[in-house]
C-alpha cells in the first residue's frame, strides 16, 4: 500500500519494515497481538529517543490502520501505543569558515584531476550548492544532467520530479566529472554497475571533513543539505522558493530553518515595523 498507493520511496519503505519487524520480534505476531501486547512496547522502547518511539509509533499506527481498512482486523489496538513529546530537532549547521575549510581541501586535492578528487568535488558542490538528498545526489541518471542547461532533474520522495539549480561553481565540477567519469547510466556509477552508495557517500565526506580539520561528526550529506538551507535563507531567500528547492512537500519542514536567522528576523522587525520607524523619527 505504501510503495503503491502512497509512491513511498525505496529508503521509507525499508524504515517501516525494520520498524514493523523489530515490534514484532519484542511482542510476537503484530496482525494478532491485542492492546496489552501493543502497550508492552512503551518498556522495550523506553531507553529510545522520544523522536524514535513517536516514529515508531507511527508505523504500527499506520499498519493497524490498514489491517482495518481492509477488513483484515475489527478493531484497532494502537490506542495503546506510547505517545511521546517528539519535538523536532533543530538542524545541525555548518558556519560558513567551515563550508570555506571544507571546499578549500576537496578543490586543493581536485587540482590533479584525479578521478576520485574530481567526483568528490563534484558531490559536495551539489550537495552544498544544490541542496539535494544523499539518495538523490547518488541516483541520479547520467541523462538528468542538460550540457545545455543549468538544471538537473531530482526524482525526490514519494517519485515526486523538480528541476533544481546547478550554481556556476558545481557547473564547473560537473564538466569535469563528465570528462574522466567512467561508463554507465548514472551519473556516479560504481564498479558493480549501478550507483555510488549513500554509505560510500556518507564515508567520503567524514573523511574529506576530517582531512580539513573540522570534526567528521558535525558534517555529514544531510548537514550540507541544511547549510544550503540556512545560508540561502540568510541571504534573503524566500521560504517558498526555499520549499521548492529542498523538495519538501510542508513548508512546516521549511520552517526550522527559520531558527537560524533569528538575528536578522529581528533586526528586520527592528527596522521595517511602523513603531520602530516612528521611534527611529522621534
Amino acid at each position: 500500500m505504501l510503495a503503491a498507493e502512497r509512491g513511498a520511496a525505496a529508503n521509507t519503505l525499508a524504515a517501516y519494515r525494520r520498524d514493523l519487524e523489530g515490534a514484532e520480534e519484542a511482542i510476537g505476531e503484530l496482525a494478532a497481538a491485542d492492546g496489552s501486547a501493543i502497550a508492552r512496547l512503551g518498556t522495550h522502547w523506553s531507553r529510545l529517543a522520544p523522536a524514535t518511539v513517536a516514529r515508531k509509533s507511527s508505523a504500527l499506527r499506520q499498519f493497524y490502520g490498514f489491517l482495518v481498512d481492509e477488513g483484515l482486523r475489527a478493531d484497532d489496538p494502537s490506542n495503546a501505543l506510547p505517545r511521546p513529546a517528539a519535538r523536532r530537532p533543530l538542524p545541525k549547521i555548518l558556519t560558513h569558515a567551515e563550508v570555506d575549510s571544507l571546499f578549500s581541501r576537496a578543490e586543493e586535492e581536485a587540482r590533479g584531476d584525479s578521478p576520485a578528487a574530481v567526483r568528490l568535488l563534484t558531490l559536495i558542490e551539489m550537495l552544498y550548492g544544490s541542496g539535494l538528498r544523499a539518495t538523490e545526489l547518488v541516483s541520479l541518471p547520467l541523462a538528468a544532467v542538460p550540457r545545455d542547461a543549468p538544471f538537473v532533474t531530482v526524482t525526490g520522495k514519494g517519485g515526486q520530479a523538480r528541476m533544481v539549480p546547478v550554481g556556476g561553481r558545481a557547473r564547473a565540477a560537473l564538466s569535469r566529472w563528465l570528462a574522466v567519469r567512467p561508463e554507465g547510466r548514472f551519473l556516479f556509477p560504481s564498479r558493480n554497475g549501478k550507483h555510488l552508495s549513500r554509505v560510500r557517500l556518507f564515508q567520503l565526506v567524514k573523511e574529506l571533513a576530517e582531512r580539513a580539520g573540522i570534526p567528521p561528526e558535525k558534517v555529514s550529506p544531510h548537514v550540507l543539505r541544511h547549510a544550503f538551507a540556512t545560508h540561502l535563507l540568510e541571504g534573503g531567500a524566500d521560504l517558498r522558493v526555499l520549499q521548492t528547492l529542498l523538495g519538501h512537500a510542508d513548508i512546516a519542514t521549511t520552517q526550522i530553518y527559520t531558527h537560524v536567522d533569528s538575528a536578522r528576523l529581528v533586526a528586520l522587525v527592528n527596522e521595517r515595523h511602523p513603531l520602530a520607524r516612528a521611534r527611529n523619527r522621534d
